[in-house]
Parts: C-alpha cells; sequence; structure tokens
C-alpha cells in the first residue's frame, strides 16, 4: 500500500496473504484487487484512531457494527458515491471472510451493516446509424492508412463482437485462428466470440498496412513506434470521433460494447447468447441491456405517437 498501515504485524501479514489469496484462487482482476487493497486500508487506518492504537486481531475481533457505520459514513462525508461505499464494504467483508476461513477470528459485527445502494444508471448506447457513421469516419481523422485501419479494427471488434478496450488490446494473432475469436476477459476467463465478416475484414486490413512484423504470440495492435497500443491513444480517437459525428460525450468507445449488447438484443438476441458473447459472470449484469433497450422503445413511442404530443 502507498502508505503505512495504522496495524501489527499479524494483521499486515494477513492482509498480505489475503490479497494472494483474491489474486491466486478468487482470481479477481488486477485492478479489482488493488481497489480492494486500497478500500481495507482505508478502514483500517480509519478503525485504529477510532479504537484508540494499532488495529490488532483482538481489535478485528472486539469490532462493533457501529464501527463500521462510523466509517462508511466518514467516507460519505468525503463525497465517496454509494457505489463506492458498497465496494469498500464489500472488500472488508471479504477480508473478514478470509479470516474466518483461516481461523484467525470471526465477528458478527458486518452482518448488521446494510450494503449502500447505489444509483441504477442504464448503459449510454448509440443508435445503428450512429455506431456505423463512427467506424465508418475514422479513415478520415488519419492520414496514415495502418493508423486509420489499426483505429478502425478496434473499434469494430467493441461495436462487433462486443469486446472491452482491455480484451480488443490484448489479443494475439493466434486469438484469430479458427472461425471464433478466442477473447481473454475479466478474472483470465477465455470466451470465444463469433467474428462477423466486417470485422474480420477490418482486422485483415490492418494486418496488411501494420509496417511491424506481427508474430503469432505477441499483441495484434501497435502503436507508431512499435510498441503495445496504449488504451488512451483509442479512447482519444473517439473523441475526435464524436466532434466529428456530433455525439454526446457518453459515446466511448465501452459505449459501443453497450450498443453491441443493445442492439442486439433490440433484433431478437437470446439474453443468456449475449451473456456469453459479453463475458458476463452472471446473467443480471446482463439483464440490464432489457431496461436499455424498453427505455429505447418507449423513446420511440413517445416521439412518434400522437397522443403522447401536448395539443
Amino acid at each position: 500500500m502507498s502508505t503505512a498501515l495504522i496495524a501489527d504485524d499479524e494483521i499486515n501479514t494477513q492482509i498480505v496473504r489475503w490479497l494472494r489469496d483474491l489474486q491466486s484462487v478468487r482470481r479477481l482482476a488486477p485492478k479489482t484487487t488493488e481497489a480492494y487493497q486500497r478500500d481495507l486500508g482505508q478502514f483500517i487506518n480509519f478503525l485504529g484512531p477510532h479504537a484508540g492504537g494499532p488495529v490488532t486481531t483482538a481489535t478485528l475481533r472486539d469490532m462493533r457494527g457501529a464501527d463500521v457505520r462510523a466509517f462508511m459514513a466518514s467516507r460519505r462525508e468525503d463525497g465517496i458515491e454509494p457505489r463506492s461505499l458498497a465496494r469498500t464494504l464489500s472488500a472488508i467483508k471479504s477480508f473478514f471472510r478470509f479470516l474466518e476461513r483461516e481461523g484467525v477470528l470471526s465477528t458478527e459485527a458486518l452482518n448488521i451493516v446494510r450494503t449502500p445502494k447505489a444509483k441504477k444508471s442504464l448503459p449510454k448506447a448509440l443508435t445503428v446509424l450512429e455506431a456505423k457513421a463512427t467506424i465508418a469516419t475514422t479513415d478520415e481523422l488519419e492520414d496514415r492508412p495502418w493508423v486509420a485501419a489499426r483505429d478502425m479494427a478496434v473499434l469494430s471488434l467493441c461495436y462487433g463482437a462486443g469486446l472491452r478496450i482491455s480484451e480488443a488490446l490484448a489479443l494475439s494473432r493466434a486469438d484469430l485462428d479458427g472461425p471464433a475469436l478466442r477473447v481473454t476477459g475479466k478474472g483470465g476467463k477465455t470466451r470465444l466470440v463469433p467474428l462477423i465478416d466486417s470485422v474480420r475484414a477490418s482486422i485483415d486490413t490492418y494486418q496488411g498496412l501494420c509496417p511491424f512484423p506481427l508474430t503469432p504470440s505477441q499483441p495484434l495492435f501497435r502503436g507508431v513506434k512499435g510498441g503495445v497500443l496504449s488504451p488512451r491513444l483509442i479512447q482519444l480517437r473517439m473523441a475526435q470521433l464524436r466532434g466529428a459525428v456530433g455525439l454526446p460525450p457518453s459515446a466511448t468507445p465501452h459505449a459501443l460494447r453497450h450498443s453491441f449488447a443493445t442492439h442486439l438484443l433490440g433484433r431478437g438476441g437470446d439474453l443468456r447468447a449475449i451473456q456469453e458473447l459479453l463475458g458476463h459472470a452472471s446473467l443480471s449484469t446482463t439483464q440490464i441491456y432489457t431496461a436499455v433497450d424498453t427505455e429505447r422503445l418507449l423513446d420511440a413511442y413517445r416521439a412518434a405517437h400522437p397522443r403522447s404530443r401536448a395539443g
């Protein structure tokens, strides 16, 4: 952690073991593990002064629900959003579950603390025409043909295959072998995603123009100096495209992934199949797109139905 914890050596040792368990057993994504580590560190450093000294095993065993609520209240006063507070509580509970499994201690304090309710926000999807225009306009903003082809291929993977930017940029040539794309998603989980002809063609065009050798095991998408392409460059390209096409700030590369799911569902796609394509661990995560599609239908109804207009 970036700052020393107000805790004794035993607690610090248990935290190290817990983080190792998150990575090797639960296989959480590195950024999730880092966030959990940071969240727990903030709790420990609150609990130390709150309890009157360095946090020990006895401190945690004697902890009350009121102590956890006091910490959550302090974070809320700092302006932390409910979604982040919920993740913080999840990290704390994860650590205490680990301690219980290891026979270190057990506490009921966390069982009486409610998880903050986060306001649900629907993903912002583009229309079909907006998504197609975004990708088609890419080559108009770049003088170097291979760079334009590269960016078009990455964005095509986001919209045409539902990939996250990180997943697209982690692809190698070997992942393209066969009729389906092999994608490594969150937690190192692998899934197969079929490639439509237009997406495969955009990748083939990029490979034909790329000035750097592309071996089967190395990252497919390269920066102008031959290194691994930074996601920041794709985000900047998308910002340029927003201006060129006239899209709102919500039109990000990730919005293309949302559009992929929303448009599939709108055309009768099976929710379970969309879950598999997106690499969602839970169907409830995918079900949010049913709300998106319903909202889009209501918007169209309000705009078109004569009884929806005043007067």
